[in-house]
């Protein structure tokens, strides 16, 4: 292939538009003829709303990834020996089918479970739902989805009827006076957003909320802006804080809680509590910042509340995220031009990936499993009887405490996710899979959960495939090939058809991308998630497509103008309380573990760490930590440290900083084995999302005995 190709970066849910420029080097592993830093494709910015040209150090380097010397180029299966071994396709597959057949005939259909990613296109999100319900007939499917946006979206759903992670597109925070950041980095974790923020910044708006001073907050380091700086877990408090000074000072849009609201008395009693000087003692931030805030927010300027992982990664995520959502009803904001409130979706297809089928508990548009109209309508798509269609399975986290446990999943299929590096106590996740009686990862490299296999099977990358991505603001847009697939590597939609068709499915399972989308459409028709108004020839023309877009109707790029989604148009202020026993208190000598992303990383670090120049900026974990800190722990800058709890132990390197607080230590999720950060972290999930307590956990730390540096592998793991 010779021609460029429109196309969107393969990392975050900015989806940056770049365009692909074949080079005429070959794809695949490098071999002893090939010239392993000849890549395949020239990537360049492309002109689009969201990042008007402009790429993040992962988007300009995202061509390496298709030649990376470690990259799989033929099917794994592991031998007697224990090792890994290439074979053929047809060998790997009849193998898979052969095993999965004897396991449900043994143990019944749940016992082979699903495990999807936020990072498959919408046609692989479809298929793999599909797939697991009629070729598997299983119902325990879910996704890592759970790990990042689950208490955004049910915080959503309560309160408007609807989850979409921006209600508006991103252009809108073009004419923003104000902005509220709560627990989002964006200036690394997706740069090119930073762009809609200067508006906010020139007006003196700009607030951040982070317990520490990242790239970010640094951004109203002029002076115009606020960096509010609580204790790590106390977004909580602080939302109601803020919620009652809003009450109590008469700053309520009445006329919009009159109107478009409901549960406005409810809400008004249960934050009597909170006044300023009270949220001070438990959150650290001055009563007079609080009030400052409070008044900035209804100051009459354009407004939007934007949230982040920060505030929802916790086993209270979907009370603070509705507490945000609450504070922006009582402001007015959601629906009214120029203002808003919106959530920042992280993986690439997270906000597609969860409409479509991959959750435990929906069906394709966003309907609930459960629904009988639901079932019967998907049901009528897939030419099957609606009781064909297995109920509700269990969300991730309980989903892999079921691994090689007596009842429960004795084989997983992993698409799209590294569990071992992104899930919350990894140990006894690792354990968990050890037990599997089989293991299958679709995987581009031998990441750490590929490495546990019993099959890898080596699949396209997203330069080599074509399909369709929902960004985070609900729009849209396509993946386009650039390159040839190497010969050794499948779709996975080649590979979800070759097994249905091997266990002995009668339902359709298509091959070509175009195909399983109309298909899609048709599943999706009617429900909250409508993409039945949108095809290929649409997006093909360059038409902006933001869900729902019902046939024959329009895009919708602003929800909420009107009414919300609820069938009597109202959005519900639901309220809220601080639960004292949602998360364990540091005491003595223990500190409050914050995980978060770096600016050359992404998720589990799988592609990023095969990345030469990315991995050489941050080859390996670094603990963030105040000098103060470090001095009462006798710990100095560049000391190697370990980090533990109940759970597990970190080794790491320190690095003094006053960017964070004297009360917390920072640690990237990026990194692999003795490295990984959710070793530490808990598995204890929010009752209502199932979102586990990534953010703040209670760990110990210590210097170590001088050892000299651990050799890093390609991988970015110690060797």
């Amino acid at each position: 292939m010779t021609r460029s190709a429109d196309t969107h970066c393969p990392y975050c849910a900015l989806q940056c538009a770049m365009t692909l420029t074949p080079t005429g080097a070959p794809a695949g592993r490098p071999d002893a003829t090939t010239d392993a830093a000849a890549a395949p494709v020239t990537v360049a910015g492309r002109d689009f709303p969201t990042n008007r040209g402009g790429l993040c150090k992962k988007g300009w380097t995202s061509a390496e990834l298709l030649t990376a010397p470690s990259r799989l180029g033929a099917p794994l299966v592991r031998g007697a020996d224990g090792a890994l071994h290439e074979t053929s396709w047809d060998e790997a597959l009849d193998l898979v089918a052969t095993s999965l057949r004897g396991i449900r005939s043994a143990h019944g259909a749940d016992a082979v479970g699903v495990f999807g990613g936020g990072g498959l296109t919408n046609e692989k999100a479809y298929l793999l739902g599909k797939f697991a319900r009629l070729a598997l007939g299983t119902s325990r499917i879910d996704y890592n989805g759970r790990y990042c946006m689950s208490s955004a979206a049910a915080a959503g759903n309560r309160a408007f009827g609807v989850d979409r992670g921006l209600p508006f597109p991103l252009e809108d925070l073009d004419g923003a006076e104000t902005v509220l950041l709560l627990g989002t980095n964006v200036a690394e974790t997706m740069p090119p957003f930073i762009g809609h923020l200067a508006g906010a910044q020139a007006a003196g708006g700009l607030v951040v909320v982070d317990p520490r001073r990242t790239a970010t907050a640094r951004l109203t380091d002029d002076g115009r802006g606020l960096h509010v700086q609580p204790v790590p877990g106390t977004d909580l408090p602080l939302l109601l804080g803020l919620i009652h000074i809003v009450i109590a000072e008469r700053l309520v849009d009445l006329d919009y809680i009159g109107s478009r609201t409901v549960g406005f008395d409810r809400v008004r009693r249960s934050v009597a509590a909170w006044w300023p000087e009270r949220v001070q003692s438990v959150t650290g931030v001055a009563a007079l910042t609080l009030k400052r805030l409070a008044r900035r927010l209804a100051s009459g300027a354009n407004t939007y509340i934007l949230t982040g992982r920060g505030v929802e990664q916790h086993v209270d995520g979907t009370d603070t995220a509705t507490a945000a959502i609450n504070l922006a009803l009582l402001l007015g904001l959601p629906g009214r031009a120029g203002s808003g409130y919106g959530t920042l979706t992280g993986q690439g297809n997270g906000q597609g990936g969860r409409e479509h089928g991959q959750k435990c508990d929906q069906l394709p548009g966003y309907r609930k499993i459960v629904d009988p109209e639901a079932r019967a309508h998907v049901a009528r798509v897939w030419g099957v009887s609606p009781d064909v269609i297995p109920g509700p399975g269990v969300p991730a986290v309980e989903l892999l405490k079921l691994l090689g446990a007596p009842g429960g999943v004795r084989a997983l299929m992993v698409h799209g996710s590294n569990l071992v590096v992104s899930s919350p106590n990894v140990l006894d996740v690792r354990a968990g899979l050890e037990r599997l009686d089989l293991l299958v990862v679709c995987d581009f490299f031998l990441s750490e959960t590929a490495a546990l296999a019993d099959v890898v099977l080596p699949i396209t990358q997203w330069a080599e495939e074509e399909g369709t991505m929902t960004s985070l603001e609900g729009r849209v847009i396509r993946r386009r090939r650039a390159l040839t697939p190497p010969d050794g590597v499948r779709d996975e939609l080649w590979i979800l058809h070759e097994l249905a068709e091997r266990l002995g499915s009668t339902a359709a399972f298509d091959t070509d991308p175009e195909a399983v989308f109309e298909e899609l459409r048709l599943a999706s028709e009617g429900g909250i998630a409508d993409y039945s108004g949108i095809d290929y020839a649409m997006l093909d023309r360059g038409d902006a497509a933001y869900w729902p877009f019902p046939r024959g109707g329009e895009s919708t790029p602003r929800l909420f103008v009107d009414r919300f989604a609820h069938a009597d148009g109202l959005a519900r202020l639901v309220p809220v309380a601080v639960r004292e026993s949602a998360r364990p208190v540091a005491t003595g000598d223990e500190i409050t573990l914050i995980t978060g992303r770096l600016l050359e990383h992404y998720q589990s670090g799988a592609q990023t760490r095969r990345v030469p120049e990315l991995l050489a900026a941050r080859p390996e974990l670094i603990a963030s930590l105040h000098p103060a800190t470090g001095l009462r722990l006798g710990i100095e800058d560049d000391d190697r440290v370990e980090v533990s709890n109940v759970r597990g132990i970190v080794h790491c390197r320190a690095r003094l900083t006053p960017d964070i607080r004297p009360d917390a230590v920072f640690l990237p999720f990026h990194y692999g084995d003795e490295q990984t950060a959710n070793l530490l972290t808990s598995d204890e999930v929010d009752p209502i999302s199932a979102m586990p307590e990534f953010k703040t956990n209670v760990v110990g730390i210590r210097r170590l005995a001088s050892v000299p540096a651990m050799p890093v592998a390609e991988s970015g793991v110690p060797a």
